[in-house]
Parts: structure tokens; sequence; C-alpha cells
């Protein structure tokens, strides 16, 4: 086939200008599509340890060590493995984030505080705090390593979901339940417990899969996807 019969949308030039950078200036967080995250780094933010697909610019990663944020964390990352580690990204240039092709939503905290799987959080800014919170139950262990972050302040976070998620209002009264697998986020105003089915036949492989809940009750939302996304506990091969 000659060059000449072949449609331009199918160029080398063609493909390069769909898919290059674009200069949104929309802050310090921008989507360069659903699924990459485009941060405009001008001093420090935190990202998910691993999300880093490319960068520009002169910027520094820094490995949080395990007790920058206490003795009390020290236990729950020993616990909940690399889905809570996080990064420092320091310096001036462009930092591009992903993971796993989930996608991506921006939120930007004005003093509330919400509660992030720890799996599906990609990256906020330094000013927000954080801390890294456990069900109490052991059988929370049994739902893939339920742990969540906790983040409240003024500053941007970026949560990540597979496919589209959905957010169900929690009223008092009116509680929720949800597949701890499924669930990305809720506000900061709940707390949710933990509901077990355990019996012989889930440990045999013939339960529904449900076996472990979580359930919210009060007033505010929580975030939910259309996947049962299951988390590698700490010393799990991947």
């Amino acid at each position: 086939m000659s060059d000449a019969a072949v449609p331009r949308r199918f160029t080398l030039d063609s493909f390069v200008e769909a898919t290059v950078e674009r200069e949104l200036r929309e802050g310090l967080f921008e989507l360069e599509s659903e699924r990459i995250l485009d941060i405009n780094l001008d001093g420090e933010v935190w990202i998910k340890t691993g999300a880093m697909i490319a960068y520009t610019g002169a910027v520094k990663f820094v490995r949080e060590k395990l007790l920058d944020q206490g003795i009390g964390n020290l236990l729950k990352k020993a616990v909940t493995g690399d889905g809570a580690r996080l990064t420092k990204a320091t310096g001036q240039g462009s930092v591009f984030c992903a993971d796993i092709g989930k996608k991506i939503t921006i939120l930007q905290l004005q003093g509330e505080s919400i509660f992030v799987n720890g799996n599906d959080l990609l990256a906020f800014e330094t000013s927000l705090q954080y801390d890294i919170k456990m069900m109490k139950k052991v059988g929370a262990m049994l739902a893939g390593g339920l742990f969540n972050v906790r983040l409240e302040g003024h500053g941007l976070v970026a949560v990540t979901s597979h496919y589209d998620p959905l957010t169900l209002p929690v009223v008092p009264g009116q509680p929720i339940t949800t597949d701890p697998n499924a669930t990305v986020m809720w506000s900061g105003t709940l707390s949710p417990s933990l509901k077990t089915d355990l019996q012989l036949k889930t440990f045999l492989g013939r339960g529904s899969g449900e076996s472990v809940q979580m359930q919210f009750e009060g007033d505010g939302f929580v975030v939910v996807q259309p996947f049962e996304e299951v988390i590698l506990q700490a010393g799990t091969a991947s």
C-alpha cells in the first residue's frame, strides 16, 4: 500500500498529536486522561509507591520511612504491606502517575475528612494530615488485608477506582452494607463496622464469597466500584 493510500488517522504524526502531553494549566493536579494523573510539581507531594510512570524536570523520590508517622503506624505498615506505602516527590517538574489503568478522580478537600481504601489512594498534597487506620476485627484480614487511610484538611487528593465509581448516601436509620473489596472511599463522619458470616463452607470454597461485609450507619456517604479488588497482604507474592 502506498503512503498516499494510508488514512491520516493511522499515521505516526496523527498518533503523536492525539496522545501528546497537554498543557492544561489547571493547577497542581490535572488529568492527562481518565487514567493518567499529571502533577505539576513545585515543592512536594505524596504519591503511592510505584505509581510514577514518568516525570520531567528536577524531581527526587524518597520513600516514606516506617517511623515517619510514629510507632503506631510501624505495626500497621508491617501488616498492610505495600498497599499503603507512600513516596514523597520533591522538586520542580511534571510527575505522571497511574495505577494499573484504574480511573482517577481528583478531589479538593476544604476542611473535610475522608477515608480511602489504602489500595485506591494515588496521590495527595502534603498539606493534608493522614493516618493509616485498620479495622479492628481479625475477620477484616480475611477480606484481603482491609485497611484505609484517613485524610483531613485543605488540599488535593487523587483517588482511583476500577471503572466508574458509585456514591451511595448514608442516612440515619438506613444502613448500607458493602463488599470491602469493592469499597473505595467514605466520608469521615462514618465509622463502619464489620459483619462476618464465616461458616465452614466458606473455607471449603462453597460460600458466596461475601463472608465479610462493611456496614455503614449514620450521616454521610460511601463510594463503591463495580469490581472486587483483592488486596495482597504483606508477605504475599504478586
